[in-house]
């Protein structure tokens, strides 16, 4: 059984990208500078040829990986998706309170993406990942209580919605 990956449509296509740049621009580089440190002599102390073939193994098992994410691929687009419910891709604006009830954020939003999509940073959290998990399936107006590292935190679900925006 093929255990499918799930992508929005933006982390397919930046998955492509990538994969597209090290195949046509990394890989041939990475050749090239492998011809070049060899033709520097003695292979076994040559420390160019060695950081190079370590870098090309690296190159190619991330192409690998890339070709496979993508060969199992389900992609979802979210802007085709509605309701209530929360659901892969959709945007969820939570309030944050710690187990005792005291508010740590009024409202905070994620995404739900794919676990390769997740950047908290862009405030896009892996389906996969504890919080993820634990709001899939849940409405407006839900709780739910999730072990972090810094204790257990109480989210209560303000909307949710999708699309892009």
């Amino acid at each position: 059984m093929t255990v499918k990956v799930p992508m929005t449509p933006e982390g397919q296509q930046r998955m492509q990208e990538e994969l597209k740049r090290l195949k046509s621009v990394d890989r041939p580089k990475i050749i090239q500078d492998i011809s070049t440190a060899r033709d520097h002599g003695d292979l076994s102390e040559n420390a160019e040829y060695h950081a190079a073939k370590e870098k090309q193994g690296f190159i190619e098992g991330r192409i690998k990986d890339l070709e496979d994410k993508l060969g199992r691929a389900e992609v979802i687009d979210p802007s085709k998706l509605s309701g209530t419910r929360v659901q892969f891709g959709a945007r969820v604006c939570v309030s944050v309170a710690d187990e005792k009830g005291k508010e740590l954020e009024a409202e905070v939003t994620y995404r739900l993406v794919g676990p390769d999509e997740a950047d908290i940073n862009e405030g896009s959290i892996s389906v996969t990942s504890p919080l993820g998990r634990a709001l899939i399936a849940r409405e407006v107006g839900d709780e739910v209580k999730v072990k972090m590292p810094a204790g257990v935190r109480v989210y209560e679900i303000i909307s949710v919605s999708f699309g892009s925006s």
